[in-house]
């Protein structure tokens, strides 16, 4: 545990939210390379496109700087660099669908495997994530769960991993993406309970919920996880989560007993 900042007002905590994916889940692990796969080959067929390791500099740039934030947004952008580039470009919908097709025929061995109990659930979260839950309940903290990726897969996800009964709520991206953030769901949580923010805590490895925690006054944890070994810190991740403001990093959830005594300690 790595405290940021040390002026936390501490002891006050009564809601928390979660982000999913690469927060609690691993189901999707690697979805970043599927994503910049796809956009590359998308991109470098454009008429004025740069070198390749100028490109993959690019997409990878746009693809951080949205994580957290609705996929369609990622889409979105994808359709302006290639207009940029002087390609005709599709509708971000249909690129979306594209990537998420690709992205399923790299984890469907993942879900069938949880479906038929082949593969421990554990195995497919970030370590320590039933425990931290199980604290925050036994605290009273009322839990919220918040992701960029469709709400039909983060409820069905969920399930699989057997921590659904653990939120107040879960919220996932909609088909109108206008009426979805997890700015808003953020803001609905402290309007509806009329909390101050740092009664409301948030994990989260991107950029997007840190930062829109932040700017509530809450208190914000960057999961700085090496989603591939599931062991110690993803550096890139630290420095991106550091950046939006991230109040303590922890590599996973292993020393959640720590942590949470430390969070509900008095300041």
């Amino acid at each position: 545990m790595e405290i940021i900042n040390q002026q936390l007002a501490l002891g006050k905590i009564r809601h928390a939210l979660f982000d999913f994916d690469g927060t609690i889940s691993l189901i999707r692990a690697g979805w970043q390379e599927v994503m910049l796969e796809m956009m590359f080959e998308i991109l470098i067929k454009t008429p004025t496109h740069e070198s390749e390791k100028a490109l993959s500099s690019v997409i990878k740039e746009f693809i951080t700087r949205l994580t957290g934030k609705q996929t369609i947004y990622q889409m979105i952008q994808l359709r302006e660099e290639v207009e940029k580039r002087g390609g005709e470009a599709k509708e971000p919908l249909e690129y979306k669908h594209h990537y998420h097709d690709l992205l399923m025929k790299k984890i469907q061995y993942r879900l069938e495997g949880l479906k038929k109990k082949e593969i421990e659930s554990t195995g497919m979260m970030v370590p320590g994530t039933m425990r931290i839950l199980e604290l925050l309940k036994n605290e009273g903290v009322v839990c919220y769960l918040a992701s960029g990726t469709d709400e039909k897969f983060v409820i069905e996800e969920a399930e699989l991993l057997g921590v659904t009964h653990y939120f107040a709520s879960i919220y996932g991206a909609q088909d109108d993406y206008k009426n979805f953030s997890k700015r808003m769901v953020i803001q609905r949580i402290i309007r509806e309970n009329r909390l101050k923010g740092d009664e409301l805590v948030a994990f989260g490895d991107g950029f997007v919920e840190i930062e829109d925690t932040k700017m509530v006054g809450g208190i914000a944890i960057g999961v700085a996880t090496n989603e591939e070994s599931r062991i110690g810190i993803n550096q890139w991740k630290r420095r991106r989560l550091i950046q939006a403001g991230a109040d303590i990093i922890i590599p996973d959830f292993r020393e959640s007993e720590k942590l949470v005594e430390y969070l509900f300690q008095e300041a």
